[in-house]
Order: structure tokens, then C-alpha cells, then sequence
């Protein structure tokens, strides 16, 4: 705490903070009333005001559809106050769910962005209330009792431009890796006008009719810490093993488990592999398997909820791979696509580098320094 408190010092220069009830220090302001239903109705890409509901939930209006009295103009905090508790900052016109309820500064001694970051720092608090209850929530009493800390307007406005500056970064990362993977997904859609293959040659195969599907027969408890060969399992990271099953190029994927439609690995030499993973190797020249395991890895998740009896998969069976259909264009157009998912494997995916090391690291960055920072001395 006392190093944490060096830094703030350095902010503060001998200034007073005072700590205040949050309702004391910004207006609480109420939402509309609005179902679920009628969000969706009234939902308009690129209309002005935007409601929020719980959890990612949101519809854009227009200023006519809901009360000019519900509408919100003022930088605000939104209390997402049902399900998952979070603190969200906006300063567009905007409203919410009724349930909910937003804080707003009409001091020009406060800056709302910098109470929004306090707040964010200790959502945690406020989904430990929330736990407590049969449906997870909290109330307007426990955040209008809530005590923040105000140290000078000057300050407020340094500290708030400082984590501005992390979370800005974090931001922009983040919309990078949307922007690869919707080019991902635009090369392998072929009745795109926009794919730059769209005009190729096309054939449409089952996986039956082009691989050999199959599993493994290993356990995971036949794992050993420093094995010599690879040993897919059903979990994200490959385990190690001294003895190896298979000699081959292949795509792998849970068979049962969390990793069900999720997990794939591109296997390529001696590995060994668990009695409920599947192996599906290429027996086509026409196709080459880095363009396959592309496809599969985008398609197959969809492939799995348009065909699921019910709303989550927990196991595969073999025909179900053997009727999934992949698209075959010409091998030296597979092998364009193959060159630039692989870049982009590389940034959305590689775990070691690319985006998401670097936005992992960032968020990390943020949250370490948002700790130091905002670490103020109590009376």
C-alpha cells in the first residue's frame, strides 16, 4: 500500500481528498421502461440513442421512440445492476432498461470519467453484494452509500486522462483482432462479392469423402511433464508423452469436454492422441490440410449449433464429422488462403505473440497502474 501511495503522493502534492457518499457527489438519474421485445423492434443501425440493458445488450432508437425525459445527453456511469454487476462510461445520448440507473456530475468540481474509474476498480465489491441474492443484483442504496474519494478537479482530470490512455490502447487492440478475423472469415466465404477468390472454381465435399476420421486411445493421466512427443488431449494446450500413436499431417478436436467445437490443433509429425480427441487427415490431393483445418476451425462451431437437437453440444460422434461439408477451390488458390490466414493465425490466435499477448499484457498494464493510482489515503 505504501508504494502504491507514493505514486498518488506525487499527484497530490500535499493536497486534501476528501471521501463522500457517491450519491453526494453525482446525480442518480432513472432509465425507461422498455422490454427486451421492443428494443429489438425498435433497434435501427446508426440511430442516435442507445439503450443499454444487462450484460452486452443494447438497441439504438430514435430520439421519437422512447420519452425525451428517459434520454440521457450528459457523460454518465450506467449501473448494469442485474446478472454480471459492471460500471460502464458513455457520452452519447443514451438511456437504459429501468432496472438500471446512471450517475451523472453536475459539479464542475468532478469529473465523471475519473469516479467511473474508481468504481471500475472495485466492481468486484459490488458482485460480492450481488452474490448474495437468489438472482444476482444490487441496489440503489449500494452505490449511492458507496464512498469515493475527491481530490482536486486538476487531478481528477490527470488521473483520468492517464487510464484513458490505457484503456484506449487495450481499445484499439482489440478492434484490430475483429478487423483480421472478419478478413479470416471473408476469404473463406466464397458467395462473398467482396472475397477476392469469389469467382473460382468451387466443389463441395463431405469430410467423408476427403479424410480419414478417427480417435486416438490414450488417457490423460499417460501424460508425462517432459514427454518427447506431443500428446493432444481435449483442452486448449497439448500435453507431452514418450510414446507417439501417429506418423502424420492432421486436425484436431475434442471429442467431449469444454472443448467441444472449440479446441483445434494443426498436428504435423509423431504425437500421440486421447481416446475422446479426433484425428481428421486428408486423404485428397486436392486438398491441402493447413486450407481444411481453416475452414473447419471457422465453420464447424456454426456447423454444430445449426445441427444441435439441443443448445449446447457436449460430445461428437464420427458421423457427425463425415457429413460436414468443406469448400474445395483450386489447390494454388488454397494456397493463397492458406498464406495469409497463417499471418493472421499468427495475430488472433498465437497465444506466445500477436494481439492477444499484447492485449492481454495492456489489460494487465491497466489494472496495475488503475490500483497504484487511485490508491487514496483514507481520513
Amino acid at each position: 500500500m505504501t508504494s502504491n501511495r507514493k505514486i498518488v503522493d506525487k499527484f497530490l502534492q500535499g493536497e486534501k481528498v476528501v471521501w463522500k457518499p457517491l450519491s453526494e457527489v453525482l446525480k442518480r438519474t432513472k432509465g425507461t421502461k422498455i422490454t427486451a421485445g421492443q428494443m429489438k423492434e425498435l433497434h435501427k443501425e446508426n440511430a442516435p440513442v442507445k439503450i443499454f440493458a444487462s450484460g452486452k445488450t443494447v438497441a439504438f432508437v430514435d430520439y421519437a421512440d422512447i420519452p425525451s425525459k428517459d434520454i440521457q445527453n450528459q457523460p454518465s456511469i450506467i449501473v448494469k445492476s442485474r446478472g454480471f454487476i459492471e460500471f460502464e462510461y458513455y457520452d452519447q445520448p443514451f438511456s437504459h432498461k429501468s432496472e438500471m440507473w446512471a450517475y451523472h456530475s453536475t459539479n464542475e468540481q468532478i469529473d465523471t470519467k475519473f469516479i467511473y474509474y474508481f468504481l471500475k476498480q472495485h466492481e468486484p465489491h459490488f458482485q460480492k453484494l450481488s452474490s448474495k441474492m437468489q438472482m444476482p443484483q444490487i441496489a440503489t442504496p449500494d452505490t449511492d452509500k458507496f464512498l469515493v474519494p475527491i481530490p482536486p478537479l486538476h487531478v481528477q482530470r490527470k488521473l483520468a486522462d492517464l487510464l484513458g490512455k490505457f484503456t484506449e490502447l487495450t481499445a484499439e487492440l482489440t478492434l484490430r483482432k475483429k478487423q483480421y478475423t472478419y478478413y479470416r472469415d471473408l476469404l473463406l466465404d466464397y458467395e462473398n462479392p467482396k472475397n477476392p477468390f469469389s469467382g473460382c472454381d468451387v466443389q463441395w465435399k463431405t469430410l467423408a469423402k476427403v479424410a480419414i476420421i478417427g480417435t486416438g486411445s490414450r488417457n490423460t493421466n499417460e501424460a508425462i511433464e517432459d514427454g518427447e512427443f506431443p500428446f493432444y488431449v481435449r483442452s486448449q494446450e497439448p500435453k507431452r508423452i514418450d510414446e507417439y500413436e501417429f506418423d502424420e499431417t492432421a486436425i484436431i478436436t475434442a471429442g467431449d469436454g469444454v472443448g467441444v467445437g472449440k479446441v483445434f490443433h494443426f498436428a504435423s509429425g509423431k504425437y500421440a492422441l486421447h481416446q475422446r480427441a479426433y484425428r481428421i487427415v486428408m486423404n485428397n490431393a486436392q486438398v491441402i490440410p493447413k486450407y481444411a483445418f481453416h475452414y473447419i476451425r471457422m465453420e464447424f462451431p456454426i456447423y454444430l449449433e445449426k445441427n444441435s437437437v439441443s443448445s449446447s453440444v457436449t460430445s461428437l460422434r464420427k458421423p457427425m464429422f463425415e457429413k460436414f461439408q468443406i469448400p474445395i477451390p483450386p489447390l494454388e488458390t488454397q494456397a493463397k488462403i492458406v498464406e495469409i490466414l497463417d499471418k493472421f493465425d499468427m495475430l488472433v490466435h498465437s497465444i506466445s505473440e500477436g494481439l492477444p499477448r499484447e492485449i492481454e499484457l495492456r489489460q494487465k498494464q491497466y489494472e496495475y497502474y488503475r490500483e497504484k493510482l487511485l490508491d487514496f489515503p483514507r481520513e
